[in-house]
């Protein structure tokens, strides 16, 4: 039961019907696929959450410099922590951005606060 508790069922993103209605994820599974949201929403494409989002796809149109990377890295920070919250330990939070010639590169690293499970994910943006 404490394991249900923590470790619940989460409607998978994108949505999957099968035979037995919508595919779920479980928490870990989860938390990737709300990062995988936020990177990839663009800002203004949700209607009542215009704030939602970074756009990363935006950025294969931009140079990709320092300055760049800081912008990316700030956005990040701010949509993570809120979409993630109740779900990532705040403190543990992670977002490094930085780009080799054609490629942003954005390793996402967190602590999952009911299990206790840490990770990072990277992505890679290609121009």
């Amino acid at each position: 039961m404490a394991t249900r508790l923590n470790n619940p069922d989460f409607m998978k993103f994108p949505l999957e019907i099968g035979e037995n209605g919508a595919a779920t994820s479980k928490r870990r599974e989860h938390v990737r696929e709300q990062i995988e949201q936020v990177l990839f929403t663009a800002p203004g494409e949700r209607w009542f959450r215009p704030e939602f989002g970074v756009g990363v796809r935006a950025l294969v149109f931009e140079p990709n410099n320092a300055a760049l990377w800081e912008v990316t890295k700030k956005r990040l920070l701010a949509s993570l922590g809120e979409a993630l919250a109740g779900e990532v330990d705040p403190s543990s939070l992670e977002v490094t951005v930085a780009g080799d010639g054609a490629t942003l590169n954005i390793t996402i690293g967190y602590r999952l606060a009911t299990i206790n499970h840490t990770e990072k994910i990277r992505f890679a943006v290609e121009s």
